[in-house]
């Protein structure tokens, strides 16, 4: 291609390998010229990749499934050779109401499941009170973070859409929405919980691999008809990604990366609170309290960056369990045919080696089999499948 590539992202770190891919060189040394296009909103970021405005893109996996299956916008067929980030999310609360919650728990406050019975508690004596329903803030209808959010209140009984309102904000908002007091708590990415937490304004009450132990969180995605056109190009950015992702997990070449990622015009956050968000040590609250996790934020390490369609699978799985869409064996094929392991073993020259991610796992409910989506969400109690 003789045009730049332009290619959008979210200023977020588990955009990481995508920034430093293209700062550090990683793709000029494949031959591609990059221009990466930062955006607030994930609804942006959708609308000018599946028209055409952007190459590639930074996006929410879940929203490539909903793309390629015309989920709440047109149909727009997308591909993810390339994992930009396994796990990385966390839920953050206002000081009110991580202060009830502890009131309430009974066990361990890192167990999801007590603070899943704590929460329902609280939401019991607000409605008992005649209080208004507590906010959470998630970045989207089609994430992870509001399927996270969804799969740990519902484990104790409370009910997303009953129970509690769930709202849309980009990314970047989550913070100025918690100080303000417009919502109550929120789940998004790194490094916007770190942010809360040192204004004092939030506790980090769970690290979603709390919840889900490996949950499939970015994709570096291209649309399938532009991906048919240039094999090659997908190719050169898959090993981009990878020598990126390689580059970041190295401790030694931690503060560069972060030093690439603070910049204004990529993340534009402090260096040091991106480095605590890549090595998975970070403050969760603001008396200083640090919490450390391997599983926090992968980028490449534990062979993240490589997509396993089951990930596809489980996220389809929580569109019909809430409802927006039906289960159908032709649609949950499309949703892991999004997911292509294939053309990542193809792009670093190997053969599929049938490499698999550690099985998939939650704290609560069944073991997800794909062969048996139905059966799997008929183990759940609360749910608004649709018919």
């Amino acid at each position: 291609m003789t045009a730049p590539l332009r290619i959008g992202f979210i200023p977020l770190v588990d955009a990481a390998a995508l920034i430093v891919a293209v700062d550090k060189g990683f793709t000029a040394a494949e031959g591609l010229e990059v221009e990466l296009v930062r955006e607030v909103s994930w609804s942006n970021v959708r609308d000018k990749l599946n028209i055409g405005l952007f190459d590639a893109a930074h996006l929410l996996a879940p929203v490539a499934i909903a793309s390629s299956l015309g989920l709440g916008h047109v149909k727009v067929p997308i591909l993810a050779p390339f994992n930009l980030g396994i796990n990385g999310n966390a839920i953050t609360v206002s000081p009110a109401l991580h202060a009830a919650l502890m009131e309430e728990i009974d066990g361990d406050r890192f167990d999801p499941l007590a603070t899943a019975k704590a929460l329902a508690k609280v939401v019991a004596k607000r409605r008992k009170a005649g209080a208004d329903p507590l906010t959470f803030g998630m970045t989207f209808p089609f994430s992870t973070h509001n399927y996270q959010l969804r799969f740990w209140m519902a484990a104790a009984g409370v009910d997303p859409d009953e129970d509690v309102r769930l709202v849309v904000l980009p990314p970047p908002y989550m913070v100025d929405s918690l100080k303000s007091g417009h919502v109550d708590a929120f789940c998004v990415g790194a490094p916007w919980n770190s942010v809360a937490v040192d204004l004092g304004i939030g506790h980090i009450l769970h690290f979603v691999s709390d919840i889900l132990v490996r949950a499939a969180e970015k994709v570096l995605a291209v649309r399938q008809v532009w991906a048919d056109k240039h094999p090659d190009v997908v190719a050169a950015l898959v090993r981009a990604a990878v020598k990126s992702a390689e580059f970041i997990e190295q401790p030694a070449n931690l503060t560069e990366a972060a030093q690439i990622l603070s910049q204004p015009e990529r993340i534009g956050v402090d260096a040091e609170v991106i480095q605590r968000s890549l090595v998975g040590r970070l403050k969760i609250s603001p008396d200083g309290t640090v919490r450390e996790s391997g599983r926090y934020l992968l980028v490449g390490r534990e062979g993240a960056g490589r997509p396993d369609p089951v990930q596809a699978a489980w996220l389809y799985a929580q569109m019909v369990r809430w409802g927006q869409t039906a289960l159908t064996p032709e649609a949950l094929k499309t949703a892991m045919g999004v997911f292509r392991p294939d053309l990542y073993d193809a792009a670093l020259g190997r053969a599929g080696d049938g490499q698999a991610s550690s099985p998939f796992s939650a704290f609560a409910g069944p073991a997800f089999d794909p062969g048996d989506v139905g059966g799997y969400l008929a183990s759940f109690g609360v749910g608004r499948q649709a018919s």
